[in-house]
């Protein structure tokens, strides 16, 4: 039977489908997913998932999804009377195809062309510092810029041209050397899930370091206007070899004051305008160094992690996940657009940094280290996390990768009080919520998150 619906662009069967399958059913639209082959451990049996979930659902037979098999899909669909309401994926890998696939429905979106050229993270960096809206510059890394960059004695920070999941970024030390770089490309082109997203041939850049505490910036942009949702503090970080881990995040911010997000917002704004981006869904990262905020990227989708579901937590009302496919799905009929902008109007920061409501998000991730997990669970706490997701099991097997391995996360949600005046302890007790062992014959000894 003909129905309407919402395009799901899954990446190896994953990305965050179930969420996407649950926002779309809860607008009373199907949910139809292409998805590109998943990996061998995951096979059929990840597709039998998704067939429960969704009324269609089409494999491809690589593992990654190029604009013939979009095409096939939207033509597939249309030719049993369906109506596509909309394209959507949040892997960053497909971004460009969604927006192509938006473009052949008639559904206002950035170009494909556009989201390349924002992937493009020399050209971006370089283009807000000749406009004033960065204070650092980048530049291409070949074997003798490494080499200059390494003697002048400055602090450097390298990442691909096109990076995703901080894939390969890393400050720059004197023990980098060039076939550092090459090890971290020949790693890409071995890894199935992530090449994809990082193109046949990495190139990688170096900027200045910047200082100062990191935030995102979720970001929703309807016609021209940008709306702020959420603002979260990126509480520890850990810059490791060849990757930065995002451990802990906090929103709203902690240790800085309305003022101060007032000004990030009307910085990013004028990024946005700037960057001609008026229409989409943005999680932007940047640092503040108590006097200016700068860029680290821009990434035209969701925030990954637990950053929708603590956008939900915060405003009671929807997360950033529901708020883009709300964006995509209603702006064809006028009356549901409009309400749809007071709605994000009402769920926004303010132009004073001021947040929508009085709740509070404190939320942490959990990577795994290479090596065979034995075990894995939940520790009990005083406090117990509203949102609870183990992504690994037992028997596990985790190869060395110059990226994030993702192995569970946690999110918290309270009042602004309870958070300011427990945040210290949230941060060292939520440290070990999470028990990993390693076997021994992989690992010299257990291991304790």
């Amino acid at each position: 039977m003909a129905a309407d619906g919402v395009l799901i662009l899954s990446h190896c069967g994953f990305s965050f489908v179930e969420d996407l399958v649950a926002a779309i059913g809860e607008r009373n639209l199907q949910a139809w997913i292409l998805s590109s082959k998943p990996l061998p451990e995951h096979g059929e049996q990840r597709l039998q998932v998704l067939r429960e979930k969704a009324s269609v659902v089409i494999s491809t037979d690589s593992h990654e999804l190029n604009r013939e098999d979009v095409e096939n899909a939207i033509a597939a669909l249309q030719r049993q009377g369906h109506a596509i309401k909309g394209c959507i994926t949040v892997w960053e890998g497909y971004r460009a195809l969604m927006a192509h696939a938006n473009a052949l429905l008639g559904v206002a979106d950035l170009s494909p062309q556009c989201i390349d050229a924002l992937r493009n993270k020399l050209g971006v960096r370089n283009a807000l510092h000749a406009a004033g809206l960065s204070q650092v510059a980048a530049r291409a890394l070949t074997p003798t810029v490494l080499d200059q960059l390494k003697a002048d004695g400055g602090a450097y920070f390298i990442k691909p041209g096109h990076g995703i999941a901080s894939y390969g970024t890393f400050r720059l030390n004197q023990s980098t050397t060039w076939a550092t770089l090459e090890e971290i490309s020949a790693r890409v082109r071995e890894d199935t899930v992530y090449k994809s997203a990082l193109g046949d041939g990495v190139s990688f850049i170096a900027e200045d370091y910047l200082k100062g505490t990191e935030f995102s910036f979720e970001v929703l942009v309807a016609a021209g206007q940008a709306y702020v949702v959420g603002i979260h503090e990126k509480c520890q970080i850990t810059e490791a070899e060849g990757m930065v881990l995002e451990d802990s995040c906090t929103s709203p911010p902690s240790s800085i004051t309305d003022a101060d997000s007032a000004a990030g917002i009307a910085w990013i704004r004028a990024v946005l305008a700037h960057l001609s981006l008026d229409w989409g869904c943005f999680h932007i990262e940047a640092r503040f160094d108590g006097r200016r905020w700068d860029l680290i990227e821009i990434n035209p989708r969701v925030g990954g992690s637990l950053i929708s579901h603590s956008v939900k937590a915060l405003n009671d009302a929807a997360g950033v996940l529901e708020l883009w496919l709300d964006l995509l799905i209603f702006q064809a009929n006028g009356q549901a657009h409009a309400a749809f902008l007071e709605t994000l109007e009402r769920l926004s920061y303010c132009p004073q940094g001021i947040a929508p409501t009085e709740n509070a998000t404190f939320f942490r991730v959990y990577f795994a280290s290479p090596g065979r997990i034995e075990s894995i669970d939940i520790a009990p706490s005083k406090r117990a996390p509203v949102i609870s997701s183990i992504l690994l099991k037992s028997g596990d097997e985790i190869e060395p990768a110059s990226r994030e391995v993702f192995l569970g996360q946690l999110l918290w949600r309270m009042s602004r009080e309870e958070r300011d005046a427990e945040l210290p302890a949230l941060l060292q007790n939520s440290a070990s919520a999470i028990n990993v062992q390693y076997q021994r014959s992989e690992t010299a000894s257990g291991a304790r998150l």
